[in-house]
């Protein structure tokens, strides 16, 4: 059973993560690879495999990628140009903001409140298109990041 809010210190000290609403992994803000390896093993289920493709997929894209844990959510970037995308955990889905995504080709299917995001929603059965994604993450790459 997951760990909520409001637990003792000893027994988030355990082994299972703690999770927030929603399922979303409770992560301390870090830099670098370690942070976001510690959030995709304490992403729940089926969850943690698509973090652990999304990962791959994102380090093979874009050698060299920034990464870094804020806010519960594992951001990548390029030094010098910001984040320009995030990964968060929803109760049923997974959702990948690209920040500039008003800007890719060609759109990701997901509009948001915030005027140049896009969203990928990948849920538990979905057959992602793993080179479309690819292609997205080498775009969103090469576009101003948001400064966070």
């Amino acid at each position: 059973m997951a760990k909520t809010r409001g637990q003792s210190n000893a027994k988030r000290a355990g082994t299972e993560p703690v999770l927030l609403s929603g399922g979303n992994p409770q992560i301390a803000k870090g830099y670098g690879d370690a942070p976001v390896q510690a959030y995709i093993a304490a992403m729940p289920g089926w969850k943690r495999d698509v973090g652990r493709r999304l990962d791959a997929l994102i380090a093979r894209a874009v050698p060299g990628v920034e990464k870094a844990v804020k806010w519960n959510s594992p951001l990548y970037g390029v030094e010098g140009q910001g984040w320009f995308l995030g990964v968060h955990c929803f109760a049923k889905y997974v959702k990948v903001a690209f920040f500039r995504g008003t800007s890719l080709s060609p759109l990701p299917p997901g509009e948001s409140r915030t005027k140049e995001t896009r969203y990928l929603d990948i849920r538990e059965d979905d057959q992602v298109d793993e080179a479309q994604v690819a292609e997205w993450v080498k775009q969103a790459s090469r576009l101003p990041g948001e400064r966070m």
